[in-house]
């Protein structure tokens, strides 16, 4: 009788076991790193600097590679130039059309966004594609927005299959076939696109929904070109310029609310807008707050505000207790969909390296349907009302 209790309850726990593991291996990635999405896993026979480029498939662990791959160290010369790794000790160069890819399990129909820092290496013109088949973004890495050489960036995609392959390729034609990006530290976050707060019209004004961000990278990540509402790194909002804006955070800048906000940077090649719902021919306020990162960046700091029809320029001259202050601007809807955008003024570097890209922060932004004309007709309404009552009370 023991036996066959026995032989039962381990078959239970067999099948316990294997149910378990189907929910394993089927479930959806979860928010952070890929795996090996740093590149700091030894491939087989450990890491060798010896090994150099190969036209062949190069053996990185979790990734397939087509072409000429080459797993680089910090500290790696090619020439006189010293190879960057952004992070680590070690990173993934991509040779002319060579590419890496990995597959991944999504939920279907939800929207992505990929965060990766990338350097360029011999040329100025590089670029790096990066695709969620069918959906795909160049990224052109001409513009350096840091001294360190490297940058973070993230790209949105929404899954059309709950297995898909996100792939990272070089579409450049170098004369040196070494030449090409250098790729490191991907990670992956599920977005949610916030509902909208109570009597306010902008979806993620607060900028809390936005890329996965290290805790350990200080540069924050770079939002490239996005006119697409629909998958945007940052929900809500999309970047209609042909620079990037720095979406940052609390633990290595200052934010005026909350955790996260957006800097603005390269003047007006730099602007972020959304269309938010307003009635026609009804009075609105776009209010937001207008800050200093507190990252060196050097003044005159200055925001275009555009709602509507409207604009102005806004400078930033917050009091000696604050590093942000309130700005508003009033505008008349004139259809049931309103464009707001900000971009920086000025073309701002920081003080300390007088090179890397900085500029205004902007957060918490709000547009309201302004209730001055209705108060003012209510008070008269209320005037009316109680002089009526004393002529009656008179002529009694």
């Amino acid at each position: 009788m023991k036996m066959i209790w026995s032989s039962k309850v381990c078959k239970w726990v067999l099948v316990l076991c294997s149910f378990l593991l189907v929910e394993l291996v089927s479930a959806a990635i979860q928010d952070g790193p890929l795996v090996n999405g740093d590149f700091e896993t030894p491939p087989t026979g450990g890491f060798s600097s010896d090994i150099g480029f190969s036209d062949g498939p190069t053996n990185i662990p979790s990734w397939k590679s087509n072409g000429t791959v080459e797993l680089v160290e910090s500290g790696e010369k090619q020439g006189g130039m010293i190879l960057i790794v952004p992070q680590g000790s070690h990173a993934v160069r991509l040779g002319n059309d060579a590419e890496i890819s990995q597959k991944l399990k999504v939920e279907k129909a939800e929207l992505y966004s990929v965060t990766f820092s990338a350097a360029r290496t011999c040329a100025q013109l590089e670029a790096l594609n990066v695709s969620v088949p069918p959906a795909s973004q160049t990224i052109d890495l001409q513009t350096l927005y840091s001294v360190q050489g490297w940058d973070s960036y993230a790209w949105a995609f929404e899954a059309q299959d709950e297995d898909v392959s996100i792939v990272f390729k070089n579409p450049g034609m170098e004369d040196d076939p070494a030449c090409g990006p250098i790729i490191d530290d991907v990670a992956i976050k599920k977005l949610i696109v916030p509902d909208k707060t109570k009597g306010n019209a902008v979806v993620n004004g607060d900028f809390e929904e936005g890329p996965f961000m290290f805790r350990n990278e200080s540069l924050g990540v770079l939002l490239p070109t996005n006119l697409d509402e629909d998958t945007s790194s940052l929900p809500g909002w999309i970047v209609e310029s042909n620079r990037a804006v720095r979406y940052i955070d609390s633990y290595h800048y200052t934010v005026p609310e909350g955790k996260r906000a957006v800097e603005l940077l390269s003047g007006k090649e730099g602007i972020i807008s959304q269309m938010v719902e307003t009635k026609p021919n009804k009075p609105y306020r776009l209010t937001f707050s207008l800050g200093h990162a507190s990252d060196t960046c050097k003044q005159p700091l200055a925001v275009m505000a555009f709602a509507g029809d409207q604009a102005q320029n806004i400078h930033y001259t917050p009091n000696s207790n604050s590093t942000f202050q309130t700005a508003n601007l009033n505008f008349t809807a004139k259809a049931d969909r309103t464009r707001v955008a900000f971009y920086s003024i000025y073309y701002n570097t920081r003080s300390d390296d007088m090179s890397s890209l900085c500029g205004p922060v902007v957060d918490d932004v709000r547009v309201q349907q302004s209730w001055s004309n209705r108060v003012g007709l209510g008070w008269l309404v209320l005037m009316l009302g109680c002089t009526f009552q004393v002529l009656v009370f008179v002529s009694v």
